[in-house]
């Protein structure tokens, strides 16, 4: 048996960002490991540039996720204004501070992000840094305001963790309560993904590389992981 921390991300706009390149800011249909790490480390308090504590969060956690509901594909026409970039420029730690340059310009980018996606997440302790009970009291009562991969995609419903123990992966988020809102609300086949040393309890259908293992949050690094997936008698992508 193995003890899972079990949580709900709801939410009316989602965006889980993926490899970017150029002026599209794609998303996934669901959280891949580093905006899992990013909730809980912005729950527990962890501030942004102590990679330290970022890099033991990453290793005490392993990560297994139910996709209830992907939602509905939107994508936004989206204009920033940034400061020119220099070389030797101060470190802006805010944004406030950006908009008080004086010359300032404007990128374009189109930003990809799902309506009304639903997701169950399962953490697995892998060692002594953060127990689950930690991180569970952290997500009752946040230190910082969380979101679902951008700022203006705040969580609609409660998170409600909790820790059960299961023999398999499956098991566990089969046996987690969504939130009552749902039960008359039509949702997907479900589908599950996990990451290598898992006990998924199923077999998989497919495997993909996702470069979300954080190697530097500070420096905005990140490394490859294999990321597994069961989608039933679904379409399996080539």
């Amino acid at each position: 048996m193995t003890d899972y921390l079990l949580f709900q991300l709801y939410g009316p706009m989602v965006s889980w960002g993926t490899q970017a390149v150029g002026q599209e800011r794609p998303t996934e249909d669901h959280p891949g490991r580093s905006a899992l790490l990013g909730l809980l480390a912005a729950a527990l308090g962890i501030h942004r540039e102590d990679d330290d504590q970022h890099q033991a969060l990453s290793q005490a956690c392993r990560f297994g996720i139910k996709l209830c509901a992907p939602g509905l594909a939107m994508r936004d026409f989206h204009t920033t204004q940034v400061p020119p970039s220099a070389r030797n420029a101060a470190h802006r730690q805010t944004r406030r501070d950006e908009l008080r340059e004086a010359k300032l310009g404007t990128i374009l980018s189109f930003r990809s992000y799902q309506q009304d996606a639903l997701s169950v997440v399962a953490v697995s302790s892998l060692n002594d840094a953060y127990s689950l009970d930690q991180l569970k009291a952290a997500l009752l009562t946040p230190h910082y305001h969380l979101y679902f991969g951008r700022k203006s995609c705040p969580p609609a419903l409660p998170l409600n963790p909790e820790i059960a123990s299961a023999e398999s992966l499956k098991v566990a988020l089969d046996t987690y309560c969504v939130d009552s809102i749902f039960d008359n609300v039509q949702k997907d086949k479900p589908r599950y993904y996990w990451e290598a040393g898992e006990t998924p309890g199923m077999e998989e259908s497919y495997r993909v590389p996702r470069y979300d293992q954080p190697l530097s949050r500070q420096r905005w690094q990140f490394t490859r992981r294999d990321e597994f997936a069961f989608l039933g008698d679904q379409y399996v992508p080539e």
